[in-house]
């Protein structure tokens, strides 16, 4: 005979409450209990350069794509069918819920196998996850922005943010450099930023070619070329981990304190959910307390960058 305690109810997991609303993956509880989905179509691929390229997803179910939030500085994990998954900053603005940009570098196996996909192919991703720049906190002070080569991607989010809410900040820099003027990737951006976003934009690169007319050395030459006020200014930087010492160490000198430059430590990310420990800097996982950190307590985790 059938025992009737086993019978279990049906039930439709997308009108469960947990599937109605965004959830936060900054609380590390909520992260443990929901690790969601979202089955997303390629709408565009648009070459950067020889190494990068811009990827516009579309997430394929409305609802989903209208419960879709992230804020400036959090990644998610994509994955790529039959090829695993990676963790990828979100380059688009937090205000459109229609398209979700990724700016993809080909590095690994992941990366590969999503450069051979084609416009319509289908992949997912998980997130967002991780901690943000502090847009809120800024307000109503000048924005330094500084980002060294791939750095201009998640440098994006915050872009948009400000060109989305102009009036809230003084003074906005963007300090771009590249290796190569080749590799000084968005450009075609450029014009945008500043008269669109009234961002003034400062770029340089150390090897120049016959074409280059702009500034040509190390990024922290850029700071020759304008003042600013140390007690009214805050900090973003984006690059290698190894131009964070000379950016932050100079902007620390120059009286910008610690607390007020924020760097981002996404290139150690890997599961994105604090399971596989591969990120992790002494007793801190960096995909669950990051990857956004101040650089005050990046100086405090020892062999973070």
């Amino acid at each position: 005979m059938h025992d009737l305690r086993f019978n279990i109810p049906g039930q439709d997991l997308n009108l469960e409450p947990f599937a109605l609303r965004a959830p936060d993956f900054q609380k590390k509880c909520e992260v443990m209990i929901t690790d969601r989905g979202y089955k997303c179509r390629i709408t565009n691929i648009v070459p950067l350069s020889g190494q990068e390229r811009l990827f516009l997803l579309r997430i394929v179910d409305p609802l989903e794509r209208e419960l879709f939030n992230f804020r400036p500085g959090q990644f998610l994990m994509l994955e790529v069918p039959g090829y695993g998954e990676a963790p990828i900053s979100i380059s688009s603005s937090s205000s459109n819920h229609e398209f979700i940009e990724v700016c993809i570098r080909r590095a690994g196996h992941v990366t590969s196998a999503l450069f051979e996909a084609r416009q319509g192919a289908i992949v997912s991703i998980r997130g967002p996850f991780g901690t943000t720049f502090p847009m809120e906190q800024m307000k109503g002070r000048n924005v330094l922005m500084v980002a060294g080569g791939l750095g201009i991607a998640p440098m994006r989010a915050p872009l948009f943010w400000i060109g989305n809410h102009r009036d809230w900040y003084k003074d906005v820099r963007l300090l771009y450099g590249a290796r190569e003027p080749s590799q000084l990737i968005f450009n075609y951006q450029f014009e945008e930023w500043q008269k669109v976003g009234n961002v003034t934009l400062h770029t340089i690169v150390e090897k120049p070619d016959d074409a280059w007319q702009g500034r040509v050395g190390m990024i922290t030459e850029l700071f020759d070329g304008f003042t600013f006020d140390p007690e009214e200014t805050w900090a973003i930087v984006c690059g290698p981990p190894v131009m964070f010492k000379f950016v932050c160490n100079y902007l620390d000198g120059k009286g910008i304190p610690m607390n007020r430059m924020f760097v981002s430590l996404e290139r150690r990310m890997h599961c994105g959910m604090g399971k596989c420990c591969r990120c992790m800097v002494g007793s801190t996982f960096t995909c669950l307390d990051g990857p956004v950190f101040d650089y005050w307590s990046v100086m405090n985790l020892k062999e973070a960058i």
